[in-house]
């Protein structure tokens, strides 16, 4: 309305004989008729010379619409659909609804214990925060809930845990595969088809690992006896350990894991071909960890106790996620106790691994 008064009080009206269109000779330039809008609904407009209609429309036609109840817009089923949820909802499920996120569902849920439910829709905007244009948008989301889109599974990019790059057809084709764990004193491994049944799984002791000046001698001849030791395979998965190289107290241990990591390449790469594509590969360490969510911040959890699931439910269940044979089960029935000095980290890390490889190929 400041703007209706602003504008007469600038028109030049002189008993009758000049309008705000009009103008006398030499003073104002000559003016088309523009409209004017509703600020409230943005629906009518109205001719700036059309003053007689304007008063009146302001006050009554134009904002008509925020003074009907929100009762009069919906047919009583869907009514009682709208107060229905709005009476028995969580503040979670409340939450889920379009503009009713964070304050407003909690206000919503205070406002029904301290005055019991809704009983029409006009009682909703008595509720802080909501008021009468959010409430019509929240109800109008209620008769007509988005549908639900469900977010397909971006495809793992091999480049992510395995190294060096190869064809995803020559790993899909493996039959079976042995994981390798090295640790600080034992490498153990895990050997495995893609059924996920455990066909052999073991862990060797090696007494000269970090010991005096890690002579190269002691470490080939620790390691060529592991290797003696593994099975055939179509892949050979090592594991490449997530040691950042910025943590130097961490150093010696690194230089010991990098060392033992290149001897396992050197030796097991001595069974392909030369023509053949790469059997020994790495697998980074971190994706089997948040594989099976054992990532906290950025240290990687024990994983003992995913391993003992597994185990368990290879007796209990029809069709358990891993099989492993009746011998294997007793001979590791007690390697990963918790609170045990030797909880057998290596021999789960090596069983993890083979697990991860095959499922998140199968992604």
């Amino acid at each position: 309305m400041w703007i209706v008064r602003r504008l007469l009080s600038s028109a030049v009206l002189t008993a009758g004989h000049y309008g705000l269109l009009c103008r006398t000779t030499g003073s104002l330039p000559a003016v088309s008729p523009r409209y004017l809008q509703c600020t409230c609904c943005w629906r009518s407009r109205i001719t700036v010379a059309g003053f007689d209609a304007l008063n009146g429309s302001l006050s009554s036609e134009l904002c008509s619409d925020d003074k009907q109840s929100l009762d009069a817009f919906y047919t009583p089923e869907q009514r009682a659909a709208i107060l229905q949820l709005l009476n028995n909802a969580t503040e979670s499920e409340l939450a889920s609804i379009k503009l009713l996120r964070g304050r407003k569902s909690v206000n919503i849920v205070e406002y029904r214990s301290r005055h019991g439910p809704f009983k029409n829709l006009e009682s909703v905007i008595n509720v802080p925060l909501v008021k009468h244009k959010s409430a019509v948008i929240v109800f109008n989301s209620i008769l007509n809930p988005p549908e639900k889109k469900e977010k397909r599974k971006a495809k793992i990019q091999l480049a992510k845990f395995i190294r060096p790059e190869i064809d995803r057809g020559h790993l899909e084709e493996a039959n079976t595969i042995v994981s390798v764990i090295c640790g600080t004193n034992k490498v153990a491994w895990a050997h495995m088809d893609r059924a996920l049944t455990v066909l052999d799984w073991q862990q060797h002791e090696c007494s000269s690992f970090m010991k005096g000046t890690y002579m190269a001698s002691a470490y080939l001849e620790e390691i060529s006896s592991v290797v003696s030791h593994i099975p055939d395979a179509d892949f050979f998965i090592v594991e490449k350990p997530g040691i950042s190289m910025q943590n130097t107290t961490l150093f010696p241990v690194m230089a010991h894991l990098r060392t033992v990591e290149a001897m396992l390449f050197a030796l097991l790469t001595q069974r392909q071909e030369a023509s053949d594509s790469p059997r020994v590969l790495n697998m980074m360490r971190v994706a089997v960890g948040r594989h099976f969510g054992l990532i906290v911040g950025e240290s990687r959890t024990s994983g003992a106790q995913v391993v003992r699931q597994m185990m368990t439910e290879s007796v209990t269940k029809k069709s358990p996620r891993v099989t492993f044979p009746h011998d294997l089960l007793v001979k590791y029935r007690n390697a990963f106790q918790m609170g045990s000095r030797n909880r057998g980290e290596e021999l789960s890390d090596a069983l993890l691994q083979a697990v991860a490889f095959y499922e998140l190929l199968g992604e």
